[in-house]
């Protein structure tokens, strides 16, 4: 099975976060399954670091070489993405999150999430 990491659950994994349980930690650390982060995560963080909504002890690129180094597999954005994205109910007004949810489930994964926005579109969600 692959999953996909909401922005803020790799945002908890990488800070030790306790608001990520140790069972999903492990699960992620162990790697039997491929987890994903998308490059909708990366354009997020960035965004969301320029305008000082977000603060980071690191530069994006040092996140992004030590998510590479963790193992975590990176899920390009690509045109069916997008085509997936246009068609979803407004559930939720996020961009980066109704993002997420088109690739989730365009490519068929889960997506570990604390929002609960995401299963209001029927992507089988993983509560961190």
């Amino acid at each position: 099975m692959s999953v996909l990491l909401d922005t803020h659950v790799l945002l908890w994994f990488q800070s030790l976060d306790k608001r990520l349980s140790r069972e999903v930690r492990e699960r992620i650390e162990t790697a039997n399954e491929d987890f994903c982060i998308s490059h909708v995560t990366f354009w997020e963080i960035a965004i969301k670091t320029s305008i000082g909504k977000l603060t980071l002890d690191r530069d994006l690129t040092t996140t992004y070489r030590l998510i590479h180094e963790a193992g975590f597999l990176i899920l390009p954005l690509r045109e069916e993405h997008f085509l997936a994205a246009s068609s979803l109910p407004l559930h939720h007004r996020d961009p980066f999150d109704r993002m997420l949810i088109a690739q989730a489930q365009h490519e068929g994964m889960h997506l570990i999430t604390a929002d609960p926005h995401f299963a209001a579109y029927g992507v089988p969600v993983i509560a961190p």
